[in-house]
């Protein structure tokens, strides 16, 4: 079992930068995939960013790529979403997932466990 409790969300202006954290609890989290979501009111969830164990792998949403930076420090159970250059686009709420396998990276419904999620949201 992993509990997943995300932060760092919050209302700031387009071009703004913020970063996202989100906390794990077990001790099997270096073994899981770790991927970012977000979703607006009216929308289907989308993948954003993901990362292997060890972080060996990353694979980025075409309308982040360039912009996000998806990290892990398992020393710490910590995965972090860094969001520069943010776009009134960008706003939604935020979740962080587990996955078992790099296999299901992009399907939503093979996440096994999930936060509460954390508004971010981007207006001048």
């Amino acid at each position: 079992q992993v509990q997943l409790v995300e932060s760092g969300g919050g209302l700031v202006q387009p071009g703004d930068s913020l970063r996202l954290s989100c906390a794990a609890s077990g001790r099997t989290f270096s073994s899981y995939v770790m991927g970012w979501f977000r979703q607006d009111p009216g929308k289907e969830r989308e993948v954003v960013a993901a990362i292997s164990w060890r972080g060996r792998l990353q694979y980025y949403a075409d309308s982040v790529k360039g912009r996000f930076t998806i990290s892990r420090d398992d020393a710490k159970n910590t995965v972090y979403l860094q969001m520069n250059s943010l776009k009134p686009d960008d706003t939604a709420v935020y979740y962080c997932a587990a996955a078992s396998s790099w296999a299901v990276v992009t399907f939503t419904n093979e996440y096994d466990f999930w936060g509460q999620g954390t508004q971010v949201t981007v207006s001048s």
